[in-house]
């Protein structure tokens, strides 16, 4: 991301794109990236009406996927689903040991009131491997499913967010959106979703896995 790019500048541009379209939003995102756009995933509900967005926008943008190894068969079968139904070009980044491999050595999954545990299982299996994802696909702009309702560390961001962790500009074109609309969006365009999705990083919906969290680089950085 430039140094360039100001704390007023991007208030501009929220207050510009808010009366924009998501698919107006991913496509002025795409064309600021000069072809270093980004769609982050995890095949959580919903996040095939991003992907839509993005590969309408880019039919060829890099989708980069952390597949941690704790998904269920219902989301991978979704990953695969979606895989094919919009030709993505998905970039899969895996953590440097296998799930069974940490099970073995430090034991189930943290509980949810295990703070310590839960962002030592995120640093080794998400954070990292996206780290390198980010590292290696280089993208000055990164398109996101964040969503204001999703939780309070969220609802603080906007549109567009400068992110320090992955040194990119963080553009959400559906940040604004309900579920309501999200479920609208995937019926006005055949899309289907996936209710099964659990990620082990976050415990809980109102908890950060570290992605999009100020700890999260630090973490990931430790982790390598």
């Amino acid at each position: 991301m430039s140094s360039e790019i100001t704390a007023s500048q991007i208030a501009a541009w929220n207050k510009e794109l808010r009366g924009k379209s998501p698919l107006e939003i991913t496509a002025w995102a795409v064309s600021q990236a000069r072809g270093r756009a980004i769609v982050s995933t995890n095949f959580r509900p919903y996040e095939a009406v991003v992907l839509h967005l993005a590969t309408q926008s880019q039919s060829d943008i890099p989708v980069l996927w952390v597949d941690h190894g704790y998904n269920r068969p219902a989301t991978y079968k979704h990953a695969e689903e979606l895989r094919k139904h919009l030709g993505l070009n998905l970039k899969a980044y895996l953590p440097k040991i296998t799930s069974a491999h940490r099970d073995a050595v430090d034991g189930p999954i943290p509980s949810p009131d295990n703070e310590e545990g839960l962002k030592k299982f995120s640093a080794l299996m998400k954070l990292e491997p996206f780290q390198r994802g980010m590292r290696e696909l280089a993208p000055t702009i990164w398109i996101t499913a964040l969503r204001k309702v999703q939780n309070p560390n969220r609802a603080e961001l906007d549109i567009v967010s400068a992110d320090a962790n992955f040194n990119s500009l963080k553009i959400s074109p559906v940040f604004y959106l309900s579920d309501a609309e999200m479920e609208a969006y995937l019926a006005e365009h055949h899309l289907p979703n996936e209710w099964d999705y659990f990620d082990p990083a976050k415990a809980d919906e109102k908890r950060e896995c570290g992605l999009h969290a100020t700890w999260g680089g630090t973490a990931a950085t430790a982790a390598a």
